[in-house]
């Protein structure tokens, strides 16, 4: 299988590309067998993409939206609503949501997706086994991974962090925990980077989700990455009261964070649905500050976080959709610049044994997008892809 005159972003290339911006590339089997400029450079028939990688997600709760009602603007009432929503979950009610999360995801053309699973007690929750049957069921065509979404303070509970850092490691996943102007936060972040270690486990945390210019939760979770020497792996995500801070406070935070490795994944719909005002036109958009991190060499993740539950009542799981909103709510240009967002980062974040970028002998999970160039990367026709897995095209989409 051949294809011609593809632009294939620059963060993307995983080879030596010279002066040339297109490409034929000609794929072996499940392999990429070669790459070369094409003989004419003036008209592109495409861009190509490496499949995409969901850093962040909950599919345990979305769909859900039809029964609990929107939360405008108010992220604990969403909060309050889905911890009284899930009392009436069940395995099977679990399984349908998640699977049509899942089947979404994978005709969009991601390769893998990391989710939060509600984690609120000691005991672990009804979606585990669910997700761990998925998990088996869809190896081979979504790679899946899960963290324990549960509030920091419980981990002030030295039985109850046990326990649920035991399980979380059974089930081989990531220990996260909810952090947002916690009392004695660095003493019970300190608890749960202890069981981390203890454990073997890396980490995820959800972050500083609110306009609070006053919350240290990422600034506090970069130190002790440095102090302990941490070599687990920590994703952050939200870390939105970073885009109200001084921009003197926010560099040293970021300074630190690019110095812990800490990979920061960026939430755009969530964020802008929930932060700022909703009695008025809001001023604020709630995302974190991805242009700065970049400068700092910390090149952010961009994730759907929640679809179509009381967080967020719109979206699925088509990570261009995210990408456009990103790209025009952080202005990131040129857009094509910044497709490692949805690539190349969250594989990295993700651990994956490919990191996305493209190149002769990489695995043939590739998108090839009908955009010619990066001012149709977010429209309807430029979205518009042929999904290709193991070298086989599964289908063309919008």
């Amino acid at each position: 299988m051949k294809f011609e005159a593809l632009r294939i972003p620059v963060p993307l290339r995983g080879f030596a590309a010279g002066d040339a911006q297109l490409f034929d590339v000609t794929l072996a089997g499940d392999r990429v067998g070669s790459i070369v400029a094409s003989a004419q450079q003036q008209h592109a028939r495409g861009t190509l993409l490496s499949a995409l990688v969901e850093a962040h997600a909950h599919i345990d709760k979305n769909y859900t939206v039809q029964d609990v009602g929107a939360a405008q603007g108010n992220l604990f009432a969403a909060i309050d609503r889905m911890n009284k929503h899930r009392d009436s979950w069940t395995g099977e009610s679990l399984r349908l949501r998640m699977e049509r999360a899942l089947h979404d995801a994978w005709q969009s053309g991601t390769r893998a997706l990391r989710t939060h699973l509600d984690w609120v007690q000691p005991e672990p929750p009804a979606a585990l086994p669910v997700f761990e049957a998925l998990r088996e069921e869809w190896r081979g065509r979504v790679e899946l991974q899960f963290v324990s979404l549960t509030p920091l303070d419980l981990f002030a509970d030295l039985a109850a962090g046990e326990r649920i850092a035991r399980e979380v490691k059974r089930a081989r996943g990531v220990l996260g925990a909810f952090v947002y102007r916690n009392e004695g936060i660095v003493h019970k972040l300190g608890r749960v980077f202890d069981l981390a270690q203890q454990h073997g486990m890396g980490l995820d945390f959800h972050v500083d989700e609110g306009l609070d210019a006053e919350a240290s939760g990422l600034r506090s979770i970069a130190q002790l990455v440095r102090a302990r020497n941490f070599r687990n792996g920590v994703a952050c995500g939200h870390a939105c009261s970073l885009s109200v801070q001084g921009d003197g406070v926010a560099n040293e935070t970021l300074a630190l964070c690019a110095g812990a490795g800490i990979h920061l994944i960026a939430l755009p719909t969530t964020n802008l649905y929930l932060q700022g005002a909703w009695d008025r036109t809001p001023v604020q958009r709630g995302i974190t500050r991805i242009r700065e991190a970049a400068a700092w060499g910390l090149r952010a993740s961009l994730a759907t976080d929640n679809v179509q539950d009381a967080f967020y009542p719109y979206g699925s799981y088509d990570l261009l959709e995210t990408f456009g909103l990103g790209v025009q709510m952080a202005h990131l240009a040129p857009a094509s610049d910044w497709l490692d967002a949805v690539t190349v980062s969250p594989a990295k974040s993700l651990g994956l044994a490919w990191d996305g970028r493209i190149a002769p002998g990489c695995p043939a999970d590739l998108l090839v997008l009908a955009a010619t160039d990066e001012h149709e990367l977010i429209g309807p026709r430029g979205r518009q892809r042929i999904v290709i897995r193991a070298g086989r095209v599964l289908e063309k989409t919008q």
